[in-house]
């Protein structure tokens, strides 16, 4: 006999409970709902209704709105007694008393009578039997008395069990569009009728504020705002409705106050309004937007102002007429804006909730608009009531819709977010909190060599380690995106691959992506050594070689000295040049190899570009680093460098510095620089600055000039002076200068003149400072031209940057044609190899200063590589010898041939010569035997203020030697005995 094991039971068990757990889910789901759609259509179709009601009588009468108060109640009878029968009158929003007669037979032979008035616009009613003088009954919004009595939205009055026909004159108040109809009842089917009236209002408020709660809870829940205001329409919805009927005196079976039905009615209209304006404008948003309509929105918008305005201001019969025209207006407005977006957008949910506010928008407002045109048949046919069932089915549709749509767009992203979550080429991943892998995409699968999760539980240490692990954590906790940068643990070759992870902590578990970054890391660190070192050679570059120089100089002490070095290969561009780039870099290669193979660990050689280099001296005196700096000279020219079958020989020039504290990294270099140059110049190979060397503070001067420069000239930093210049024609007729730029220190000691052009130059200021010499000597000439009347010209020197900047020459031209009336006393100098770097230039230059009627000088002529052959092309007005060949005429005789040549050629192409730097009386006679047309010097005077130039009377004013002014006077009848000019023409 074959057992039944306890395993194969428990399956057997499981099983059979799987299909009863299915059937009752099918059950549950299917057949439960079709059961009670067809019980409620067989009992809706086949049952008789408990509360239908027959008996009812619709009475004719006779009613007068019109009778004066002073009426009696058998005149009043009278007066009503003589109009035609009609089933119902309308007040027209009159609210003067009615008075109606109607004559009533029994509706039932064992009941009593009832005659209802159901209007709710009713306010009070009182009524007579019979011609009787006391009233049957009395009724109003207070409370009833006799036999009228509060029936469903109006009242009734009980005529008791009528054996015949009786007469029944009353007098109503009535507020609002009223329609008055009378209806006669058995009284058993009357109590029936209220029932159902009450159960039915019980039915709609209960269902309204169902649905609202149900909207505001899943508004609450979703935190979908628009929800909470579509619950709030949805309660003005029951308000509508409770007004149709009669049933809005009362809130939750609350009755209000009576005082204030009026002023309710109207802010329930109003508000009604605002939430379906609010309403339709935030569901149809971006569709509103899309079609445009703008001014039919903002119409629907200042419509509702309208009405809230009316609504607090107005009464109500007055308030009425407004609603109507803003009703029908709001309607005819949303009506169009909804077809048209239907018609733009397709959508169904725009279609469910379109449906139910234009089946609100047009049966709410049935009746005022029937009262207002007097269209019974539309009032009788859709109002409030017939509203709020139809808009809250079509609440229920739309927001069903809405779900639908929404839970589609959920599937759909769900799919899309795991479809990119599968093909993402960054690893994707999910730790629980123990680092346990619960889910990855194929991309980390692939990055870490990972099988299915399934079948195997990986861990975060296994590929990256417990300390990692550890910083993905905090990585996670930290507020915002985090990232981390970490190695995998060594593969078996030794490798380590670089991954960038990011991480955050949600809901217990860590989210994260893994890139593989090995690559980028590997691209970055050598695009970080490229940054700092020089492709060619394997040497720190200038930024490179700058940072050591820049903790050299931070870490210097008396214990920790630095000095530095510049050093820069003689005549190492013929290399390039004869032999071409590839023989240069390999000599290049070879020299830092020869420098770094004699520098300690402490010491750094760095290459600035070209063949210039920087070495850094780190714990090493001034002395020590000479010495070393000694060593690299002989060993860079020490052998030639062999190039293929080819060798060449290289020297270098040193210069070197020792660094100090408060150094600034480009004042060191620039230092360094100019003790190099100094050697190249000099031929020495190597130059040592010491701290206290006075070449070295002369250029920390310069340094410290630039910055200033830099930093923005002050009006007391620059000043003028003016030096004269003397006719030897005619020493005492003219009053002729140059105008030379000073400049006082922080301090208020002059800075010498080389000085602040050098550091001009080399800060690019240059130009500002020549355009304001220019300038303010043209005021200065300007405002004094009176007390100068002596004055031929004024020399101006203008650097060779300036002139070959053209918006500097063309402000030079607009300051000259701003002082026109001086500009015929200046004169330009400039130098010899400005002319000729472009002498086309220099021509039209020089051609604009003469039509302005100012004048052009040669300065330093000499110095330079001269050609006299240009002269003939360039028309100038001067020339000025060098000072070097006036002062040395006396000693060297070469230099008196010289100068005689230039005053022969000046004289020949009809130009003057003027001799600077005369110092003593011997040079000044030898000058006027060749001919010189005007000297300037110390001899004659020294720079002076522009004060000291308007008290004088000319140049010869300030020689205050006598036997001076006697030589002047005897040179210069011999220079007119001889023919010389007195004038430059």
């Amino acid at each position: 006999m074959t057992g039944v094991s306890g395993s194969e039971r428990t399956s057997k068990r499981w099983g059979v409970s799987a299909r009863l757990d299915e059937l009752f889910h099918t059950v549950s789901l299917y057949a439960v709902p079709v059961a009670i759609l067809l019980l409620s259509l067989l009992v809706l179709f086949f049952q008789e209704n408990q509360y239908a009601v027959h008996g009812n009588l619709p009475l004719s009468f006779q009613a007068r709105g019109d009778l004066p108060s002073s009426f009696s109640l058998e005149a009043a009878e009278h007066a009503v007694a003589a109009t035609p029968e009609l089933r119902q009158y309308d007040t027209h929003l009159s609210e003067a008393p009615v008075w109606f007669r109607v004559a009533v037979t029994p509706a039932a032979a064992n009941e009593s009578t009832y005659i209802e008035f159901p209007s709710r616009h009713a306010q009070s009613l009182v009524c007579w039997r019979d011609g009787a003088q006391q009233p049957v009954g009395h009724g109003d919004r207070t409370g009833v008395s006799g036999g009228i009595r509060v029936s469903k939205a109006g009242f009734s009055i009980n005529l008791g069990r009528l054996k015949e026909p009786a007469i029944l004159l009353c007098q109503g108040t009535f507020s609002g569009p009223a329609h008055l109809t009378l209806t006669a009842w058995p009284s058993s089917q009357l109590s029936l009728s209220e029932k159902e009236f009450h159960r039915s209002t019980g039915l709609l408020e209960g269902g309204l504020l169902t649905l609202s709660g149900f909207v505001l809870v899943t508004a609450i829940i979703n935190q979908e705002w628009l929800y909470v205001l579509f619950a709030a329409w949805l309660v003005g919805n029951l308000r509508l409705a409770a007004n149709s009927i009669g049933a809005d005196t009362q809130w939750l079976e609350r009755a209000i106050p009576t005082d204030w039905d009026a002023f309710v009615r109207k802010l329930t209209f109003a508000i009604y309004y605002v939430l379906t304006y609010s309403l339709f404008t935030q569901l149809f948003r971006r569709e509103l937007q899309r079609i445009g309509l703008r001014w039919m929105v903002m119409a629907l918008q200042w419509s509702g102002v309208l009405l809230f305005s009316a609504a607090v201001a107005l009464p109500y019969a007055h308030f009425v007429p407004v609603l109507w025209v803003v009703a029908a207006l709001g309607i005819v407005i949303v009506l169009c804006l909804l077809v048209r977006i239907l018609v733009m957008t397709r959508s169904r949910v725009a279609l469910w909730y379109s449906a139910s506010l234009a089946i609100v928008l047009f049966a709410t407002f049935s009746e005022v608009v029937a009262a207002a045109f007097n269209a019974r048949a539309l009032a009788g046919t859709l109002n409030s009531v017939t509203a709020a069932l139809f808009s809250s089915m079509m609440a229920a549709l739309a927001i069903a819709e809405q779900m639908r749509a929404e839970h589609q767009g959920k599937l759909q992203a769900q799919a899309e977010l795991r479809n990119a979550y599968d093909v993402t080429p960054v690893g994707l991943f999910t730790l629980d909190d123990q680092g346990a892998f619960v889910r990855a995409n194929a991309a980390l699968h692939t990055m870490l060599g990972i099988g299915a999760l399934g079948s195997h539980e990986f861990r975060w240490d296994d590929f990256f380690g417990q300390s990692t692990w550890r910083m993905l954590q905090d990585v996670a906790q930290q507020r915002g995106e985090s990232e981390l940068e970490i190695l995998s643990l060594p593969q078996p070759d030794g490798s380590s691959n670089r991954y960038l992870v990011k991480a955050i902590l949600a809901n217990g578990r860590i989210e994260g992506s893994l890139q593989d970054i090995t690559e980028r890391a590997k691209t970055m660190e050598q695009l970080r050594f490229l940054a700092e070192n020089d492709s060619l050679t394997g040497v720190p570059n200038r930024r490179g070689i700058e940072k050591s120089l820049e903790e050299a100089i931070r870490t210097l002490s008396d214990t920790r000295p630095a000095a530095l070095a510049y050093l820069d290969l003689d005549r190492f561009k013929l290399v390039n040049d004869l032999f071409g780039h590839h023989a240069g870099d390999e000599v290049l290669r070879q020299v830092c190899d020869r420098v770094r193979q004699r520098l300690s660990a402490d010491q750094s050689v760095g290459r600035t570009g070209g063949d210039e280099f920087i070495i850094v001296f780190r714990d090493a005196t001034i002395r020590e680093a000479g010495a070393i700096a000694r060593r690299l000279v002989d060993a860079i020219a020490g052998e030639p460098y062999p190039i293929g079958n080819r060798a060449f020989q290289v020297r270098a020039s040193i210069g070197v510095i020792e660094l100090a504290a408060d150094m600034r990294v480009p004042d060191a270099i620039s230092a360094a620089d100019r003790a190099c140059r100094e050697a190249k110049k000099a031929r020495r190979e190597l130059v040592v600055y010491e701290r206290g060397a006075s070449a070295f503070r002369e250029r920390l001067d310069e340094l410290r000039l630039i910055d200033a420069l830099d930093a923005g000239l002050t009006p007391n930093s620059l000043y003028l002076e003016m030096q004269p210049i003397m006719a030897m024609a005619d020493p005492g007729g003219s009053l002729n200068f140059e105008v030379l730029l000073r400049m006082r220190d922080g301090d208020g000691n002059v800075v010498p003149a080389h000085r602040v052009i050098t550091a001009a130059e080399e800060n690019g200021t240059i130009g500002m400072i020549d355009k304001w010499v220019l300038s303010s000597t043209l005021a200065w000439l300007d405002a004094h031209r009176e007390r100068l009347p002596k004055t031929l010209f004024v020399c101006v020197n203008l650097s060779g940057a300036s002139l070959n900047d053209e918006h500097f020459i063309r402000d030079i031209f607009a300051t000259l044609a701003e002082y026109e009336r001086v500009a015929g006393l200046l004169c330009i100098e400039i130098t010899e190899t400005v002319a000729l770097h472009d002498l086309d230039n220099t021509r039209r230059f020089v051609d604009r200063i003469h039509t302005l009627g100012g004048k052009i000088a040669l300065d330093d002529f000499g110095a330079g590589f001269s050609s006299f052959s240009y002269l003939k092309d360039l028309p100038v007005d001067a020339i000025k010898i060098d000072g070097a060949f006036v002062k040395s005429m006396l000693t060297h005789p070469a230099n008196v041939a010289i100068v005689e040549a230039i005053v022969a050629l000046a004289k020949n192409l009809g130009m003057r010569s003027v001799a600077e730097w005369v110092e003593d009386a011997e040079t000044l006679e030898a000058l006027s035997e060749l001919g010189v047309d005007y000297v300037q010097g110390y001899l004659i005077a020294r720079p002076q203020s522009p004060e000291a130039i308007l008290t004088a009377d000319s140049a010869v004013s300030f020689i205050r030697d006598p036997d001076l002014a006697m030589l002047l006077t005897e040179l210069g009848d011999e220079y007119y005995a001889y023919g010389g000019r007195t004038r430059m023409q």
